[in-house]
């Protein structure tokens, strides 16, 4: 189990706008400590954009993020010292799992799994790497540790980045389509290493349209459109036989 203490997730009227477009609409989520939320909705709702203003890769331009205690209200101003320092620590309690992978070409797996642990934590090259084996161990590719990203398969360079989120010790991982970019016989790879995070407790947020993740290991489903939440349930009810008639239609097209 991961023994972290216990950390939630609020968010409370999250709205972010593009220019004239605005992709989030008052948003409000909790997410308990070691709940799996899995995040579904048609192209342009919101849902990267979410849980990229999680941890302030995107800046919304109103509403207040908390993460493990450490809260951000009205991110737009101009951030005071005290600010800055508090987004710092929401970065160092999330870690980003993208869906291009964003591994450094020049370095070994290993070395990329390792980069945040000595230049981040200064953490002593010889120690990280101990933690860095130990990592690609629990994601099965110990024996690919001094092979290159451009040798590396997606799914493996998938679970390169996952053992890297890892390495920083994160209260929450927030997976951002972590499989669309995969051929689907490697997603499987990478959809088991996040099923063995999610048995150990680990509070995980992952945008996906992976039905079957969700339906065995997501403890709620999120449904986004047009900016808004609009339903927040259980996997059960989602994508029972009494979901809505949007759900139903969503899941539908995503079958076809």
């Amino acid at each position: 189990m991961i023994n972290h203490d216990n950390c939630t997730v609020r968010v409370r009227g999250l709205a972010k706008s593009f220019g004239a477009n605005q992709v989030l609409k008052h948003i409000d989520l909790t997410v308990s400590q070691g709940e799996v939320i899995v995040i579904m909705g048609p192209s342009g709702s919101g849902k990267t954009t979410f849980i990229r203003s999680l941890n302030f890769l995107e800046v919304p331009d109103r509403g207040t993020v908390e993460v493990c205690g450490i809260g951000i209200t009205d991110p737009t101003r101009k951030p005071s010292h005290a600010d800055r320092r508090k987004i710092l620590e929401i970065r160092k309690k999330t870690a980003m799992v993208f869906q291009s992978f964003n591994l450094f070409p020049h370095m070994t797996a290993l070395d990329n799994v390792i980069e945040g642990l000595v230049s981040v934590k200064g953490v002593k090259k010889a120690v990280a790497q101990v933690r860095g084996r130990d990592l690609l161990a629990q994601v099965g590719l110990l024996g690919k540790a001094d092979e290159y990203p451009g040798r590396l398969s997606g799914g493996q360079k998938q679970r390169v980045a996952i053992a890297r989120s890892l390495a920083m010790d994160p209260e929450v991982i927030l997976f951002d389509e972590p499989t669309s970019a995969l051929d689907p016989e490697l997603r499987g790879e990478v959809l088991k290493v996040m099923r063995d995070l999610a048995d150990k407790g680990m509070t995980m947020l992952v945008v996906t349209h992976e039905t079957r993740f969700a339906q065995e290991v997501a403890d709620r489903i999120v449904f986004m459109e047009g900016g808004h939440v609009m339903e927040d349930t259980t996997p059960a009810e989602f994508f029972g036989p009494n979901g809505s008639e949007r759900s139903i239609q969503f899941l539908g097209r995503i079958n076809e």
